[in-house]
């Protein structure tokens, strides 16, 4: 079984697209929440996130927001704006489907969420420290969470924190209890900006961090027509 898992699109549509022309022989399709927030192209993102088969989703913290069940002031000026922004332009179909996403899905030895399975909307793992704390939290065999924006491993019986997986492609058998996470499609946070995704088969228990290429400047065009905070654009060209 091939499976695409990815996480925090946040309304970056072109990203998406190129991810998902890369990647054509897939079976099944995971997305770990934050469709919208940040990006100039909520609706569209939704559309095609809900157009994909053999789909499993969760709903993210920028996700929340957009539907009012997340306190805007918890977020910072600019990601409040951008939520603000996004409640006034996405659609009545779109709204429907945020709303009918769960905080989080189980699928056979898997748990998915967006942040951690202590907290599935908000909270973030991202040290090793947080990464041991969590594995209480879940009794399947793997965890795949985002909401940090930078792809990580962590393993249960591990004595020190793992080598970040920075490069462009890195493949792991997992072996003992994991956590995993995809990184951003639309918005890296790890100084790569190219799109960050995995490849996932859960027969074998393999796990293909991946990379890619896109248009940031088209992206970073619509960000500036739409009148979204600039700072929004300018981070995608560096990946901070």
């Amino acid at each position: 079984m091939r499976v695409l898992v990815f996480s925090d699109i946040h309304s970056n549509l072109t990203a998406l697209e190129t991810v998902l022309e890369r990647e054509r022989n897939i079976d099944a399709y995971w997305c770990l929440g934050d469709i919208v927030g940040y990006g100039p192209d909520p609706n569209e993102c939704i559309q095609r996130v809900r157009s994909l088969p053999n789909l499993l989703v969760v709903r993210g913290n920028h996700d929340a927001a957009t539907l009012g069940e997340v306190d805007q002031q918890t977020f910072n000026h600019e990601a409040s704006l951008a939520i603000t922004w996004t409640k006034r332009v996405v659609n009545a179909e779109s709204m429907e489907y945020l709303l009918s996403l769960p905080e989080k899905e189980i699928y056979n030895d898997i748990t998915l969420v967006h942040g951690s399975p202590r907290n599935p909307v908000w909270d973030y793992v991202m040290d090793f420290r947080t990464a041991l704390q969590t594995f209480s939290y879940f009794d399947t065999r793997v965890c795949l969470l985002g909401h940090t924006h930078v792809p990580a491993i962590w393993q249960e019986n591990a004595t020190k924190a793992p080598t970040a997986p920075v490069m462009d492609y890195y493949k792991t058998k997992i072996v003992t209890k994991t956590i995993l996470n995809p990184g951003s499609i639309g918005q890296p946070r790890d100084n790569n900006p190219k799109a960050s995704y995995a490849l996932f088969n859960p027969d074998d228990m393999t796990w293909e961090l991946r990379r890619i290429d896109y248009d940031i400047d088209s992206v970073q065009q619509r960000i500036k027509k739409s009148g979204l905070p600039w700072r929004h654009a300018l981070r995608l060209a560096e990946g901070w």
